[in-house]
């Protein structure tokens, strides 16, 4: 039986760790430090690290937990940019790993950037910056319709699949999202909730693809009232789904 924990790094990150009780694996470890510390509390050896895409505090402790643990295999996106991966991956690659036992099918979802790839099995989705609960990465290489259709893969992931990113960003999603879609109340129940659990210094994750398609404004591009309202706030028309996630995005970069 595996579990799954969060291991705090910088400001805002979310370095998960899935283990058996004694082999360990860890997502986009940006930061080696922590990742270590909390290993050598539990007594696990790390196995294997899997990285979703390129940028830095999702890739900077490779190297020196590479060094800690010699044995460790890395896997990632295919981008020659990112030192250390072992074995790239791509669109439906199929990841099977035996310390800790666990199976993986990969997803890639551009928009953030451009070599973005997720990990997800029946349970759980390991899903970078791409989703957050709430909201979205930012789209620093992609485009709205290459960002929209990536979100909308993940959307039609089975609802009760458990979404893991990387930042404690909910609170201020939630923010953004009940600035656009005002009265749903699922989404203010929601945001009741999170900000219960940040008063009392909790985490808000994980989410599940239920819970996002209901509250996340940026995989409901075809809600006539989030359509509407997005179109006043930003003076603006919208024809498709694709226009309004791009309003939405511009719209939330500007918060």
């Amino acid at each position: 039986m595996n579990n799954i924990f969060a291991i705090p790094a910088f400001n805002d990150n979310y370095i998960w760790c899935l283990h058996d009780g004694k082999h360990a694996l860890v997502v986009d470890p940006g930061d080696a430090a922590p990742v270590k510390k909390v290993l050598e509390e539990k007594h696990l050896t790390l196995s294997n690290i899997l990285i979703t895409h390129h940028h830095f505090d999702h890739t900077g402790g490779i190297q020196a937990l590479t060094e800690a643990y010699p044995e460790v295999v890395v896997y990632g996106p295919n981008n020659p940019s990112i030192a250390g991966i072992h074995h790239q991956l791509g669109e439906n690659d199929k990841l099977s790993l035996e310390k800790p036992r666990v199976q993986f099918q990969i997803m890639e979802t551009p928009g953030h950037t451009l070599d973005h790839i997720v990990f997800y099995n029946e349970e759980l989705l390991f899903c970078g910056d791409t989703l957050f609960s709430a909201g979205c990465g930012r789209m620093f290489e992609g485009t709205p319709d290459v960002f929209h259709h990536s979100l909308q893969k993940l959307a039609s992931l089975p609802e009760q699949t458990k979404v893991y990113c990387t930042h404690e960003y909910t609170l201020a999603n939630l923010a953004f999202a009940t600035h656009v879609d005002p009265n749903n109340k699922t989404l203010s129940e929601y945001q009741r909730w999170a900000q219960e659990k940040r008063k009392n210094q909790q985490i808000t994750l994980p989410s599940t693809i239920s819970e996002q398609n209901n509250i996340n404004p940026f995989l409901r591009c075809n809600d006539t009232t989030i359509k509407q309202n997005i179109e006043k706030i930003m003076n603006l028309s919208t024809q498709t789904e694709v226009e309004v996630f791009a309003a939405l995005r511009s719209c939330k970069d500007n918060f």
